[in-house]
């Protein structure tokens, strides 16, 4: 049988099934746990078509009102796979400053992010799997994304401004990374401390 980072097929379709049994919004994994610093496993049909299409639906629908991206390994799924959604619901002003677009549903199952140009951005990011925490990380500001979606089609597209920010967030967390690796750690806060001194006034 098959393993993947220490899990096998049967038991990873079990933790896919358990997940998915779970309420929602999920309980997302946190910093300290080892999932999050692992390579995760190529995706190449460890799981039904099916269920993966469950899988992907179900991690969409985690998104609403708490991120705008997540990963398997933050579920304590240990494949290659990530969605991205981002309505972009802020004030005018601040959406042009951080370059921040509405970003339609993304699918992204084996995900490779190449940098375009060599223009970079540094804005606070914060984590699902960090919580209470942000920083300002510096990410270059226009990628190239290559990846499949749920039905195995390949895709490529590029990113800019802030979708290019969260395609590397995600793709980072496949890689056993965390924002906070790349973080200026001199601009470590709380979310709380942020608010009130850093983040901008109305």
């Amino acid at each position: 049988m098959r393993h993947l980072n220490g899990v096998g097929t049967e038991e990873l379709t079990e933790r896919v099934h358990a997940l998915l049994a779970a309420p929602r919004p999920w309980s997302v994994t946190q910093v300290g746990d080892p999932v999050l610093r692992r390579t995760a496993e190529p995706y190449d049909g460890q799981l039904s078509d099916a269920l993966l299409r469950e899988l992907l639906d179900a991690m969409f629908r985690h998104l609403p009102g708490v991120g705008v991206g997540l990963a398997a390994p933050q579920v304590g799924i240990p494949l290659a796979l990530a969605v991205i959604e981002d309505p972009a619901e802020l004030p005018p002003d601040l959406a042009a400053e951080r370059e921040r677009a509405p970003q339609p549903p993304l699918e992204l199952v084996n995900p490779v992010v190449t940098p375009v140009g060599s223009g970079y951005r540094a804005f606070h990011e914060g984590c699902l799997s960090v919580e209470g925490l942000t920083a300002v990380v510096p990410r270059h500001a226009r990628v190239r994304l290559s990846a499949l979606d749920g039905d195995g089609r390949p895709y490529e597209t590029e990113l800019s401004g802030w979708p290019a920010r969260i395609a590397q967030h995600e793709t980072d967390h496949l890689n056993g990374a965390l924002y906070l690796d790349r973080a200026d750690t001199r601009t470590i806060s709380t979310t709380a401390n942020h608010e009130r001194f850093w983040a901008p006034r109305p």
